[in-house]
């Protein structure tokens, strides 16, 4: 099976890893709207990390991979607290609060402040083509986020909105944070032990779970289960994977994308026809992202490898 993967191309495994990530976060707005009806944010928060946890240890035992070195653990206690743990909740009380719609583009806020602070704290730079495709992008998360919103009575809570944009900034922070770690440690071993992190973090609603657990329709918690697995455990991982072999700002952007597959998924599973106005924003959306990740052909070109340094291009450039 390695020798399988080796032989891929690298740029392909970062792109499929990209592309599995972007759709399992895309779908864990439709779960986390399933779910939150039966469970507590902070219940489903912890669920949701002990489902993953189970995958990745796992994973840990199989691949026999121990504790990270001293190095990355800086990285993992930070991006494990904001991002698995406070983001988790934050959104799973945002989205309570708030229609998806206006959770979608609260959190897209995310990618440009990753940007922003992986320009200012890792010293990547803001080429102008990233700038204008997160701006198209953004603007398409606007359109998504108003044509979804509209069909309600036009309030908003307050409190929601506070929290989806917190949610946006754990996002960000916990990115810019685990960056640097990726330099010690593996993928696998920087999201399990980010995971572990914000399980103990939320440990605190271990309570709410145990009455909640019990009480709730098996639809609820197989979303829970799900969340764990697939958003969590596995797309973190991909996540990582990227991570480690492009520029956070640039892999950020990507997830402008969620929106879009956000509707598709929605008029699939859901039976939601998306309106006109909608489908412009997911058409903005893969927009922004198709400029952002846009390289010419000599640029390409340039950046192809000398013979005998085919395996580091792409972790030079993380």
């Amino acid at each position: 099976m390695k020798s399988r993967l080796s032989s891929i191309p690298p740029g392909i495994l970062t792109a499929g890893a990209v592309s599995f990530t972007v759709f399992a976060w895309a779908s864990a707005f439709v779960s986390i709207r399933s779910a939150g009806a039966a469970y507590s944010p902070g219940a489903l928060a912890l669920g949701r990390l002990l489902a993953a946890l189970l995958v990745l240890g796992t994973l840990l035992v199989i691949r026999r991979q121990g504790l990270p070195p001293r190095g990355a653990r800086r990285g993992i206690l930070v991006s494990g607290l904001v991002w698995f743990g406070g983001y988790t909740v934050a959104l799973n009380w945002g989205e309570r609060l708030v229609d998806a719609g206006t959770a979608a583009l609260l959190v897209n806020t995310g990618p440009i402040l990753m940007a922003l602070l992986a320009a200012r704290l890792l010293g990547e730079a803001l080429p102008p083509r990233l700038l204008a495709g997160m701006a198209v992008s953004f603007v398409g998360a606007v359109v998504v986020g108003l044509s979804m919103s509209s069909g309600g009575d036009g309030s908003t809570s307050v409190l929601g909105v506070v929290l989806c944009l917190l949610a946006a900034v754990a996002y960000a922070s916990g990115v810019v944070a685990q960056k640097p770690a990726l330099s010690f440690g593996t993928p696998l071993q920087i999201t399990a032990y980010s995971c572990l992190t914000g399980a103990v973090a939320c440990l605190p609603f271990a309570g709410q779970l145990v009455v909640e657990l019990p009480r709730a329709p098996v639809s609820a918690t197989l979303n829970m289960v799900y969340l764990g697995v697939v958003p969590t455990a596995l797309a973190f991982t991909t996540w990582t994977y990227a991570l480690a072999r492009m520029p956070a700002g640039k892999l950020g952007a990507t997830t402008y994308a969620v929106p879009a597959i956000v509707v598709l998924l929605s008029w699939a599973l859901l039976g939601e026809v998306p309106a006109w106005l909608t489908l412009l924003g997911g058409v903005l959306c893969l927009t922004g992202v198709a400029v952002s990740r846009y390289r010419p052909r000599r640029a390409a070109d340039d950046a192809t490898p000398a013979p005998g340094h085919e395996g580091c291009p792409e972790k030079a450039r993380a």
